[in-house]
């Protein structure tokens, strides 16, 4: 009944619904009541005055987001399982290195002419190191030195602009 008065006084229903509404109207004394209840109530919104938000305040809003994002530092987060990975290949290469120069090592006492170390078989390194191994070796150590170096000029910069 509601929607059916709404449309009423808003005209938005069909001339038949209109005068059908206007003919029960004047017959029921519910739907009359009702009618001038919803009256009433679209005079006092059509009096009131709606409120809008001043001018600048789309700008004002946006400018707070982009002053709490910027107020956040850009930092990276670093993973301790990768730290502890790089740390346990190192110290693992490190145990295996000493451990083959010490497994062929001769302790023997006495006196020798030779030294200790003659005992100790250095493999042959140069099947392993080719030209190209070289070059991408050497390739490999060029871009990461440019990459830290690009880092340090990074922050230095940042720490001029914060200055």
């Amino acid at each position: 009944m509601e929607e059916i008065l709404w449309n009423y006084i808003d005209g938005t229903c069909t001339p038949d619904e209109h005068k059908a509404i206007s003919d029960q109207i004047a017959k029921d004394e519910a739907y009359r009541l009702k009618y001038k209840e919803l009256l009433n109530l679209n005079k006092a919104f059509m009096a009131m005055e709606i409120d809008e938000p001043p001018m600048a305040f789309t700008y004002n809003v946006m400018e707070a987001i982009r002053t709490e994002n910027a107020q956040q530092p850009l930092k990276a987060a670093i993973n301790n399982k990768i730290i502890m990975g790089i740390a346990a290949f190192f110290v693992l290469t490190i145990v295996s290195v000493l451990v083959y120069a010490l497994a062929h090592v001769s302790f023997a006492g006495g006196s020798h002419s030779t030294p200790v170390a003659s005992n100790l078989k250095v493999p042959d390194l140069k099947s392993f190191l080719s030209k190209p191994v070289i070059q991408v070796f050497f390739f490999f150590d060029v871009v990461l030195g440019l990459y830290l170096f690009d880092t340090y000029l990074r922050r230095k910069k940042v720490q001029k602009e914060i200055q």
